[in-house]
């Protein structure tokens, strides 16, 4: 592998990176005038809902610029809030499900005098247009408040893990035993499989948080305490900062160390490297997980969940960025694992200054747009 290589790597991976964002952004955009807006709330395992599905797919063929927006509330706290709110903001009571919104009705329940009513409707948005659900007392407009605050938030945190020394002294140990053996290509692929496996496991443990925060029922009280929970974590990295080791550190507990060493220094292949990475991110989460659950709060509260997969994705390949470039610069001689190693006890204190100060700002925030009525 050349220089060349590595320049050509590192513009593929800013095109991913480029790509990931624009994809978060673009999920976020609205529908143009031509469509027929049409939003059907719905709960897994209910035969009428089916139907209604069912009926809709029909009327799609015959209506293409149908767009019907599904949303099941049986085991999804988002689509309920959202269900909640446009019941209020057409002056409705919250009735079962399927409920159906489209232009400026509310249709309840499903039948076969239900289904005309909503052909009729349907053909005449078809003639003369309708307005989105989602227009309704600004319900849009808060919508779309919530999500470009999302990807800002999202990736703020994100650069706190990525810049947080713990990974960083992990991935440093494991290239130094791998460059044991003096074979610099296999600390390369090593130093890619312990990052991509960093990337799966943080990936798969942060879709299971969330589905379970989600099938929890997450309450306006519990953003709450995920706002005040990154408050007190940027105080804690500020912490660290002013008076370092005092107490506690934010970072991987002392007495799990040498345990958590002797496994990476145990690593001698590729493969070793990937599947030492699963096992080491256990011992990661306590320094962590933090600002990772401050986000999967966060996109709970504000996102359906394809849109948190995508953000979810966007994350982690901040994530596991600087890894992958650590490595590269020890590969390629750009620097060696003891001026890695200076350079991150050097800056430990610096790190945490920077951690400190984005996930304060962004639990101040998140508290912010509350008292305002965006969260």
């Amino acid at each position: 592998m050349t220089k060349n290589t590595i320049s050509k790597f590192i513009l593929s991976v800013s095109t991913l990176l480029l790509l990931l964002f624009s994809l978060t952004s673009s999920y976020a955009q609205t529908t143009d005038d031509n469509t027929i807006p049409l939003y059907i709330f719905y709960g897994q395992g209910c035969s009428h809902c089916e139907k209604a599905l069912e009926f809709l797919q029909t009327e799609k063929e015959l209506y293409p610029n149908l767009l019907i927006s599904k949303h099941e509330v049986y085991f999804n706290a988002t689509e309920r809030e959202l269900l909640e709110n446009l019941s209020k903001a057409y002056g409705k009571e919250l009735g079962g499900v399927p409920t159906i919104f489209i232009d400026d009705e509310v249709i309840i329940g499903f039948s076969d005098s239900i289904a005309k009513t909503i052909d009729k409707k349907i053909k005449d948005c078809s003639e003369k247009g309708c307005e989105s659900p989602l227009n309704k007392k600004n319900i849009e407009q808060d919508n779309t408040l919530t999500k470009d605050l999302t990807i800002p938030a999202v990736i703020l945190a994100a650069l706190v893990d990525a810049i947080n020394p713990c990974a960083f002294a992990v991935l440093i140990l494991l290239m130094s035993t791998v460059l044991i053996s003096r074979n610099r290509k296999k600390a390369l692929l090593s130093g890619f499989a312990f990052s991509a496996s960093i990337f799966i496991s943080y990936f798969l443990m942060g879709l299971g948080l969330y589905s379970a925060i989600q099938a929890a029922g997450l309450s306006h009280s519990f953003y709450f305490v995920v706002a005040i929970l990154a408050i007190i974590i940027g105080l804690f990295n500020l912490k660290d900062y002013l008076w370092y080791g005092k107490w506690f550190v934010m970072e991987v507990p002392r007495k799990w160390r040498p345990k958590m060493k002797s496994l990476i220094q145990g690593v001698t292949s590729i493969p070793g490297a990937f599947g030492i990475g699963f096992l080491v991110s256990m011992f990661l989460l306590p320094c962590t997980s933090g600002p990772y659950i401050v986000i999967l709060g966060l996109l709970a509260k504000s996102t359906t969940q394809n849109y948190a997969i995508l953000l979810l994705l966007l994350y982690n390949f901040i994530f596991v960025l600087p890894m992958i470039l650590i490595t590269l610069g020890i590969y390629f001689g750009y620097t060696t694992t003891d001026k890695a190693e200076k350079l991150r006890k050097n800056r430990l204190r610096t790190l945490h200054l920077i951690a400190g100060i984005i996930i304060l700002l962004l639990g101040v925030g998140m508290l912010v747009a509350m008292m305002l009525g965006m969260m």
